[in-house]
């Protein structure tokens, strides 16, 4: 599925002195589709910059996945993150 700007990452934190921010990323899209270079091609213009962090959630995932990225680079028209690092999730019970 494609990025959709009806769906846009939220900012969630803001750093003091222009330190990193921490956006949330929530949709059906797989991390592998998310972290693509263009994916976000409205995130350069939402602020998003080069150290950012991203939480990504796919929730089409069984169970729902999730992934830390850092934003690697950020021009406009284009926002490119990192692989990531995935945050399991078990429910035993």
């Amino acid at each position: 599925m494609a990025y959709s700007t009806d769906n846009q990452p939220s900012l969630l934190s803001s750093g003091i002195g222009g330190a990193f921010q921490l956006w949330f990323y929530k949709s059906t899209d797989a991390a592998t589709l998310v972290r693509a270079s263009g994916y976000f091609t409205d995130g350069y213009e939402l602020g998003m910059r080069a150290g950012d962090i991203v939480l990504q959630v796919d929730t089409d995932a069984a169970p729902i996945a999730s992934q830390i990225m850092i934003v690697s680079s950020a021009v406009a028209g284009t926002v490119d993150l990192s692989d990531g690092t995935a945050i399991t999730a078990t429910d035993t019970d």
